[in-house]
C-alpha cells in the first residue's frame, strides 16, 4: 500500500511540474521579483543586460568578479532556447531600460531542447531580439555561439557545422546592420571544431579559464 501511495505521489508531482512548465514555458516568473526590485538606471549609468542560457547564467556564479561593481545585469536561464528568450525579452531586457544588451544564444536550439529548429529559425529569433532592442534605442551586441562538437545530454546530434553556419549568419547580419559582433568562437575552438578542453570540461560550458578569455573580448565591444 505504501508503495502504491508513493508512486501516486511521484506521478502527481510529475504532472504538476509538467502543467507548471506548460503555463510558464518561457520561465517568465524566474526574474519577476528581481526585476520589480531593480531600480531604473541613474542618468549616468550605462546598464548592460546579459540575455542567454546556462553559459550566461553560469558566468555569474563562476566569475562573480566580472559583474561586481558594474552595471551588469545577468538574465541567463539554463537550458533556454531562443523562442523562450524572445518571449521574455520585453520583461527581462526592454523594461529594465538598459543602454546595452548582450545576446548569447542558440546552442540549446541546435540541441533541440524545445524541439527541432532550423538554423534560419534560430537566427531569426536572435535577429528579432536585436530588432526589438534597436527599436527601443538599446545598443545590441550579438555574440557568436561557442564551439561545440557534441552534447553530453543529447547524444547523436553533431552540432559543429550548425554552430559554424549560425555564426556566419549572425556575423553577416551584425556587419550589415552596423551592430557589434563578438567572436568568442575563433578564440575558443579546437582542431575538432569543438570547445578547447582546457576551457570547458563538458565541451559546452566554459570554466573559469573560458570566461577569462571571453571577458576582454566582450568588454571591448561594450566600451566601444
Amino acid at each position: 500500500m505504501k508503495t502504491v501511495k508513493f508512486s501516486t505521489l511521484i506521478l502527481f508531482v510529475m504532472l504538476f511540474n509538467k502543467i507548471s512548465y506548460a503555463q510558464d514555458w518561457a520561465n517568465l516568473k524566474r526574474f519577476q521579483q528581481e526585476n520589480s526590485e531593480l531600480l531604473l538606471p541613474k542618468a549616468n549609468e550605462h546598464r548592460v543586460i546579459f540575455m542567454g542560457n546556462s553559459i550566461t547564467e553560469g558566468w555569474l556564479s563562476i566569475r562573480p568578479e566580472f559583474f561586481k561593481n558594474k552595471p551588469y545585469v545577468n538574465r541567463g536561464i539554463s537550458g533556454q532556447t531562443t523562442p523562450q528568450m524572445l518571449l521574455r525579452f520585453r520583461q527581462d531586457v526592454i523594461h529594465l531600460k538598459p543602454s546595452t544588451v548582450v545576446l548569447l544564444a542558440g546552442i540549446n536550439d541546435i540541441a533541440e531542447n524545445t524541439g527541432p529548429s532550423t538554423i534560419e529559425m534560430i537566427a531569426n529569433n536572435i535577429i528579432s531580439m536585436a530588432e526589438l532592442a534597436k527599436a527601443n534605442q538599446i545598443k545590441v551586441i550579438i555574440c557568436s555561439v561557442l564551439p561545440a562538437n557534441n552534447f553530453p545530454w543529447r547524444k547523436g546530434i553533431k552540432p559543429a557545422e550548425k554552430v559554424r553556419k549560425l555564426n556566419v549568419i549572425l556575423q553577416l547580419y551584425s556587419y550589415k546592420n552596423k551592430l557589434a559582433y563578438v567572436d568568442y568562437y575563433s578564440a575558443m575552438v579546437n582542431d575538432s571544431h569543438g570547445l578547447k578542453k582546457e576551457l570547458g570540461e563538458d565541451g559546452i560550458h566554459p570554466n573559469k579559464k573560458g570566461y577569462l578569455i571571453m571577458e576582454p573580448i566582450l568588454e571591448k565591444a561594450i566600451n566601444n
